[in-house]
């Protein structure tokens, strides 16, 4: 096999720039399907795209043996159920964040892919640029120091519209599962070791529902984190990260899409240094990863394993600020 198939299963807003621009521009991929439980909506997706095959079922595309792999970027509920179904399917996934509604769910699709021998990956595709790479090799080369405290934001603006998913509880949704995802995840991978929740604050939108959360860490060799996030707040926006260290300090803009813009600044003894990290969109890197290992057997920089991690501090922080885990209420 010299091409990885891949079907998308919904035709979601996020496809078009996560998947179907990217496989333009790689030879190891090809869209051959796509499925919605709109049918009509599937049929639009795959006229527009030019997708050979619209499925009428989510069932009907994992059962096509022209398809290798699967694109899940359904509503954050749905992502376990549909990943363990094209798990046992044979089917390799892309699935995106966050990867489960709860680390449970978590680790069950870790264990199916091991088990199966298949490719299931997060799509954290901000971990595919060099940036990542960057201001990982910043903070671990001893540039600023030992390090004493890291910050994340990922605050954006999404209108309170009752009808959005992000603001659906049975869904999956809330500012910690949406926008908190990145923020946790470029944290652990500034930091040293696994963190601990140390405390946990919600703004809500409804009962179980954060449209903005801030949560506080505590990682193995005494340094500390905290995460801001929002779906809708006072900050209305900010995507960035900050290093402190005994020697000096590192600032990130936009870790999340640094193909559009991104700029480090990093402070040791006095001196300031600025950087722009270049390289091809995350979307392009990400998918392209994918393939390779799923065609090759090369690592993947977001593997199952790592986002059971990521969903046990979630739920840790959203039980820490007095509300349910993502379906795990009652």
């Amino acid at each position: 096999m010299d091409q990885v198939r891949i079907g998308i299963l919904g035709a979601a807003r996020i496809a078009p720039t996560a998947i179907m621009k990217p496989a333009a521009r790689l030879p190891t991929v090809a869209v051959v399907a796509v499925a919605d439980r709109d049918t009509e909506r599937a049929d639009r997706f795959a006229e527009k795209y030019a997708v050979p095959v619209a499925h009428e079922s989510y069932d009907a595309l994992l059962d096509d043996p022209d398809v290798d792999a699967v694109y899940n970027p359904l509503p954050n509920a749905l992502h376990a159920q549909w990943t363990l179904r094209a798990i046992e399917a044979g089917k390799h996934v892309l699935c995106e964040k966050p990867f489960t509604a709860n680390e449970v769910e978590a680790r069950a699709v870790a264990e199916a892919a091991a088990s199966a021998g298949v490719v299931v990956t997060e799509a954290f595709h901000y971990r595919y640029h060099p940036l990542a790479e960057r201001i990982h090799k910043i903070v671990r080369d001893g540039s600023i120091g030992t390090v004493r405290s890291i910050r994340t934001w990922m605050c954006i603006p999404w209108p309170l519209f009752d009808d959005e998913i992000r603001y659906s509880y049975e869904l999956g949704g809330g500012a910690m599962m949406d926008t908190g995802c990145y923020a946790v995840h470029c944290m652990r991978l500034l930091g040293a070791g696994e963190p601990k929740v140390v405390s946990a604050r919600a703004l809500l939108h409804a009962p179980r529902i954060d449209r903005a959360m801030t949560a506080e860490f505590s990682f193995p060799d005494g340094s500390t984190g905290r995460i801001d996030c929002s779906l809708w707040s006072r900050r209305f926006l900010r995507i960035a990260a900050h290093v402190t260290g005994d020697r000096g300090e590192l600032r990130v803009a936009n870790f999340v899409r640094p193909h559009v813009f991104n700029q480090i600044r990093w402070t040791t003894q006095g001196r300031t240094r600025w950087e722009t990290v270049r390289g091809e969109t995350t979307f392009d890197a990400q998918l392209r990863a994918f393939a390779r290992a799923v065609l090759y057997g090369e690592p993947t920089l977001t593997p199952a394993e790592d986002a059971v991690v990521t969903m046990r501090l979630i739920d840790d922080v959203y039980r820490t600020a007095g509300l349910p885990p993502r379906g795990l209420a009652g």
